[in-house]
């Protein structure tokens, strides 16, 4: 494993180009103005496959080398990342609320996560029920997106990195907000405009807005 993180130099980042925990990593990185190299798993040539499940035996993305380290957790690398490079900080500096956030990020795993998934691979009966489900999830949350400017914070953190990529889904999965989620509605809006949220944009990502619109449009 040491062999192949050494033969880089600058920090890299194995990354699906649709994938919501790369897409985490990937608008932290942004936030965080760090340059590294990007390889998308999705049309990667073999040997880098090849080196990919040598630095993570589950092959999986994302994954992080920076020179002898390797991490292959979303949540491990955005910690690792806010605490490398301090500044702007994403994560709160008191321990009550960083175990506040923590726990929130823990919560959108275990239950937006496991919907996500069934949207993505499911058969339709299942892919129509986890898509209300995880709307239901978000429209409950409308006060809370009301109360600040960010997600439990004034400040842009690495909970709203792990909400982001998966309100930026919600068209592409059919998944309209009601009138009375205006709330989320402006804060993603918020999310969407930030310079390092466009730079964190895969085309492949860019397109699913974008042919939404177009579908929109006609």
């Amino acid at each position: 494993m040491a062999i192949v993180a050494n033969r880089r130099s600058i920090m890299t980042l194995y990354s699906g180009s649709m994938d919501i925990y790369s897409h985490r990593v990937r608008i932290v990185l942004a936030e965080k103005g760090v340059s590294v190299e990007v390889i998308n798993t999705d049309v990667s040539e073999k040997d880098k496959l090849e080196d990919l499940l040598e630095l993570n035996p589950y092959g999986t993305a994302p994954t992080l080398v920076d020179r002898e380290l390797v991490l292959y957790d979303a949540n491990i690398i955005m910690e690792y990342l806010d605490e490398r490079f301090p500044h702007p900080p994403l994560m709160p500096v008191y321990p009550v609320a960083r175990a506040k956030s923590r726990l929130m990020i823990y919560r959108i795993d275990r239950e937006w996560g496991a919907l996500v998934r069934k949207i993505e691979t499911g058969k339709p009966a299942e892919v129509q029920a986890a898509s209300k489900e995880l709307r239901n999830y978000i429209i409950k949350l409308a006060p809370v997106f009301n109360s600040a400017s960010y997600f439990l914070n004034d400040d842009f953190s690495l909970v709203d990195c792990c909400i982001a990529p998966i309100l930026w889904r919600l068209p592409m999965w059919g998944i309209p907000l009601p009138p009375e989620a205006k709330a989320i509605s402006k804060y993603a809006e918020r999310i969407f405009a930030r310079d390092s949220f466009q730079a964190s944009l895969t085309e492949v990502e860019q397109d699913v807005r974008r042919v939404v619109r177009e579908e929109v449009a006609e």
